[in-house]
């Protein structure tokens, strides 16, 4: 069976932060990619200078550098996913995936700091039962600079990768995507500069005597 992966992501950006080396090591591969995302900042909204028009631009610049498959996008409130019913997201997020049926799917860590994401995370979670999705292979968590790693409820909610994606000769394109988002990339020590990025990508490397990698937390797998 050949391998379809789906990326969820909160907000658009989250990919490239999360997986995007490994994203981009995929479509080399000749896999195809999806790309599912949550929210959108409503029509008539301005957030820090950023709004649906120009949102909606870097979305179609980022598809294409990609080359995804499909581009999903459910259109919640962005910042407000954690107020719409849980059943009408649920409901959305089963209806892409039986959609796309993916083998492997990228979604982000439960423990990150920010609301949008961790109901992501439970939203995929409620969809990607393997009984009812019999094309599911893997499953596995990214990490996102400056949520993931700003998460102060450390209980069992650390991001502790057990899985490692090497991305030799990705990580400056990983960055050149990242930088067609308006004002989510500055310089260090901003949490999603390019040097955070190249570093957090040195440190995964160096757990996986690789240069560079992307790290990943393995929740289902089957072969």
């Amino acid at each position: 069976m050949d391998d379809v992966l789906l990326v969820a992501a909160p907000h658009p950006d989250d990919e490239t932060l999360g997986c995007g080396g490994t994203l981009l090591r995929a479509r080399a591969a000749g896999l195809p990619v999806h790309w599912l995302i949550m929210t959108e900042i409503p029509a008539g909204e301005d957030i820090g200078g950023l709004t649906n028009k120009v949102r909606g631009n870097e979305i179609r610049r980022v598809s294409e550098e990609y080359g995804f498959a499909s581009v999903t996008e459910l259109k919640f409130p962005t910042l407000r996913l954690d107020v719409v019913a849980r059943h009408t997201v649920v409901r959305a997020v089963c209806a892409a995936i039986e959609s796309i049926k993916p083998s492997t799917v990228l979604l982000p860590w439960y423990g990150d700091a920010h609301s949008d994401h961790r109901v992501t995370f439970e939203s995929l979670q409620a969809c990607l039962k393997s009984f009812r999705s019999p094309w599911l292979r893997k499953t596995m968590a990214y990490e996102v600079l400056s949520e993931t790693n700003f998460n102060l409820d450390r209980g069992n909610r650390s991001f502790d990768p057990t899985d490692f994606v090497c991305i030799d000769g990705l990580v400056e394109k990983k960055i050149e995507i990242m930088k067609l988002y308006s004002g989510q990339v500055e310089e260090h020590p901003f949490p999603r500069s390019p040097d955070a990025i190249r570093a957090l990508a040195v440190l995964r490397g160096s757990q996986a005597n690789r240069h560079y990698a992307e790290g990943f937390v393995s929740l289902f797998s089957v072969t």
